[in-house]
């Protein structure tokens, strides 16, 4: 007899580790380790996704006729004492699972190997394996997505004819750049509200087990909608194809107050867990452009998001751990603002998405980078603080999601390893995104002083304070020769207005 045990992101049926057994003889275990839920604050929709998904998946394995061990948070402090449990069940039994998605549970299997028998396989969750990019990657001083991104398309053949990419551009993205006002231009079409799955029995009991154990964690189980069965994910995916897919690309970048989804597929929770797969992201959705339901441009963004973003920084995640961790090139030491866990500030567009992951535990992309992220930036945040609160925060985040794209893409931390330039930027992104310029106290019209829109007087802050890096930078020496052309008393009421609001930050 074999045991196959899964961990709570590896929620597949191409599990690795259940590829191995044969069911009826051998058993599957699954444990929620209620050390694990404690390791941070993690929100409460966070929690109640991964247990509830895990509930769920035991009880489809047990219908497909697996014999299925199973240890709640409730009853098991961590690991080590589900696996004891196991062994005293079923002494002699070998333990395989697929090796883990991050560091810190690679590093905690490692550990209980030398007391337990287990043997981890290669997972098989991503498209590239780790060996794969970690041979592109050697020796490379940067890498580039879009390197990696073309790289994936001639491996997969997903939009490609003939060798070559489908409408003969690799890369859609300057017709994914519509504005507010295109979208105002449009008619201001409204996004068909995405698929929502209510609790079920299971699900209502992890809320009421989370919300006693977990009770000062951020956030709440009220609303809670995610799909947590394979059959839901699915669902999911089917319904952002057939309504949202076909105006993603053109307004992907879009933020619009009271639309937290808006045309996006929020398909990364289930696909984070392993309940649906890349592939079937990617082949549901070019298959859907092939039959002529959509157009190339949004197929080609969404396609890009998955084996181009998703893959390529897992695959930084495995170049670059543990020491990844710790990168801080820029010297960030200010600590994170206390309205990071109340949206109680003034700026509109950071009240109006920390409200939103408070609420709900996601933000769309943008959100994530050009509002919080690049205050984040611009304010000098110390890296460590940045990654804990995303990794607290949101119901898709994991280790290897989110070190690169905190680290490396919102705050510039490694250096330029994973991004060549840093993402900052003014109101003017902001305003031209966005209509939350047009609820807020501050006027994105004004440079410096008490009415200035922050983000102003703090882009000029950042490049002020890191000019000798980046005045060499191609992709940002304009505003660095900007602000060099700025006068003295330009300058001036620069630094002045940055260091009144940062002072005020705590």
């Amino acid at each position: 007899m074999k045991t196959l045990w899964i961990l709570p992101d590896q929620l597949s049926p191409t599990n690795a580790a259940l590829a191995l057994g044969v069911r009826r003889s051998d058993r599957v275990l699954l444990i929620e380790s209620r050390s694990q839920g404690h390791f941070l604050r993690y929100h409460k929709k966070r929690l109640t996704l991964v247990f509830a998904a895990m509930r769920h998946f035991a009880e489809t394995l047990r219908q497909e006729g697996w014999q299925v061990d199973y240890y709640p948070f409730e009853d098991t402090p961590d690991y080590a004492a589900g696996l004891k449990n196991h062994l005293a069940q079923f002494p002699g039994t070998r333990i395989f699972l697929a090796e883990p998605n991050d560091w810190p549970t690679t590093e905690v299997v490692r550990k209980l190997s030398s007391k337990f028998p287990l043997e981890a396989v290669p997972t098989v969750q991503f498209l590239l394996p780790r060996a794969d990019f970690a041979q592109w990657a050697s020796g490379k001083k940067h890498l580039v997505m879009e390197n990696h991104y073309r790289r994936m398309r001639e491996r997969t053949g997903y939009l490609m004819r003939d060798g070559q990419p489908e409408g003969g551009q690799w890369n859609l993205d300057h017709e994914n750049r519509k504005t507010f006002r295109d979208w105002t231009k449009d008619g201001r079409p409204a996004p068909p509200p995405r698929q929502v799955f209510p609790p079920d029995a299971l699900t209502r009991e992890v809320m009421t087990a989370v919300v006693q154990e977990f009770s000062d964690h951020p956030g709440a189980t009220d609303g809670f909608d995610y799909p947590v069965t394979r059959a839901d994910a699915l669902a999911a995916l089917d319904d952002f194809v057939t309504y949202r897919l076909g105006r993603f690309g053109d307004y992907e970048d879009l933020i619009v107050e009271g639309q937290p989804s808006f045309f996006h597929s929020v398909l990364t929770p289930p696909l984070n867990l392993g309940l649906i797969t890349p592939a079937e992201c990617v082949e549901t959705s070019i298959a859907a452009y092939r039959s002529g339901k959509v157009p190339l441009n949004s197929v080609e963004g969404f396609v890009r998001q998955i084996i181009g973003w998703r893959e390529f920084i897992n695959g930084v995640y495995w170049q670059r751990m543990p020491d990844y961790l710790e990168v801080n090139e820029l010297g960030a030491t200010r600590q994170l603002p206390d309205f990071f866990y109340t949206g109680k500030t003034d700026l509109r567009c950071l009240s109006e998405t920390i409200r939103q992951v408070l609420d709900t535990g996601y933000n769309h992309h943008i959100q994530r980078l050009m509002v919080l992220g690049n205050f984040l930036l611009l304010t000098g945040i110390r890296p460590s603080e940045a990654l804990r609160w995303f990794l607290e925060m949101y119901v898709d985040a994991w280790d290897w999601v989110m070190a690169a794209n905190v680290l490396g893409m919102v705050l510039h931390a490694d250096g330029g390893y994973m991004a060549t330039k840093p993402y900052a930027a003014g109101s003017g992104y902001i305003s031209k995104m966005s209509n939350h310029c047009e609820n807020c106290r501050y006027k994105p019209s004004v440079k410096t002083g008490p009415e200035a829109c922050p983000f102003n007087y703090l882009y000029w802050n950042f490049f002020d304070r890191h000019e000798a890096r980046f005045e060499k930078n191609p992709r940002v020496a304009m505003p660095i020769r900007t602000w060099q052309k700025k006068s003295p008393t330009e300058q001036k009421a620069v630094r002045e207005s940055a260091e009144t609001f940062l002072n005020s930050l705590g």
